[in-house]
């Protein structure tokens, strides 16, 4: 039992490794103002058009920025849910017919 408790603590580690080395993006105004996020939701890297930055009104962009973000966070788990489905497909495959229990 705690061998397998141990691989399952082992499987999610490797996953948020993997998670901290995947890139998402969220992106509005056709690509002006671009968040980057790791798949574990952290925020990396905010790009915004330099020329869009000059024209565009402070609350515009601040509202621009919080789609963005919130873009790039809803990729990030997306592709934390897949990670993880396939971790536990993994570690559910060994337990015969068990393993479709929670796949409805």
């Amino acid at each position: 039992m705690f061998d397998k408790l141990f691989a399952a603590q082992q499987k999610a580690e490797e996953v948020k490794q993997r998670l901290n080395n995947i890139t998402v993006s969220g992106e509005v105004e056709a690509g002006k103002i671009k968040v980057i996020a790791s798949g574990n939701k952290e925020i990396k890297d905010i790009l915004i058009d330099e020329a869009f930055f000059a024209d565009v009104e402070r609350e515009e962009l601040a509202e621009l920025l919080i789609i963005a973000v919130n873009k790039a966070i809803e990729a990030a788990d997306s592709v934390s849910q897949t990670e993880m489905q396939a971790m536990s497909k993994d570690l559910l495959g060994g337990l015969g017919g068990l393993g479709n229990l929670f796949n409805k």
